[in-house]
């Protein structure tokens, strides 16, 4: 277990890492998404300044004729003018709530793909942890089951062994008793042979006695 501790840990630590990675690339795109909107909205400004002043020279064109128009032409000006700067301010509020509003949804969707991500990390991180879990159970059941078998075999080769031992036992006992047999009757053979030599020597000197003393 300690070994797979030290084995997960790293391996969480590198997730982490390129979690983290992964959200920094996200938000350096979405502030490059935001600068490259702030630059359109700049250049959507210019482009309304110069409307604007277009519309100013076209106002103080129409000052110059005021002159010689009459109050009809001057408040159809003025309202087209109200109409023209009333257009520029929408689209400036419709810049900035487009702006907000893609901003958001980055955000929304950078939110989400972390989050899938970090599940998907967690789902492979428990994986992995489960898997090596039941390799190291498999490996200790192969073990245990080695092991008995061993045992087994040690037990069986321990009997044949002792059933071998009190055969050879037995066979030694019955080569001893064999052996002090042997010994016992080679005793009496040459307690006969003695006994018959004496007799032998003895017969003689009887018969050498009886010669002399026949002489």
């Amino acid at each position: 277990n300690f070994t797979n501790c030290t084995t997960v840990i790293p391996f969480q630590t590198n997730v982490l890492t390129e979690l983290r990675k992964w959200k920094l690339s996200l938000i350096e795109h979405h502030k490059l998404q935001m600068r490259q909107e702030k630059e359109k909205h700049t250049a959507h400004v210019r482009q309304l300044s110069s409307e604007m002043e277009n519309l100013k020279q076209l106002l103080h064109t129409y000052e110059i004729s005021v002159s010689r128009k009459d109050e009809v032409v001057i408040t159809n000006l003025t309202r087209a003018l109200e109409r023209q700067k009333e257009r520029i301010e929408l689209m400036r509020k419709f810049t900035l709530w487009r702006i907000q509003h893609v901003k958001a949804k980055q955000e929304e969707y950078a939110n989400r793909v972390a989050d899938r991500q970090f599940r998907t990390a967690l789902m492979k991180k428990v994986w992995a942890a489960w898997r090596s879990l039941s390799e190291e159970k498999w490996k200790e059941k192969v073990a245990k089951a080695c092991q008995l078998r061993a045992e087994d075999v040690c037990v069986q080769l321990t009997n044949d062994y002792e059933a071998k031992i009190e055969e050879l036992t037995a066979t030694l006992e019955q080569t001893k008793a064999e052996i002090l047999q042997l010994h016992s009757e080679r005793e009496q053979y040459e307690d006969t042979m003695k006994k018959a030599f004496m007799r032998g020597v003895c017969a003689l000197n009887l018969e050498a006695m009886t010669m002399f003393q026949g002489k």
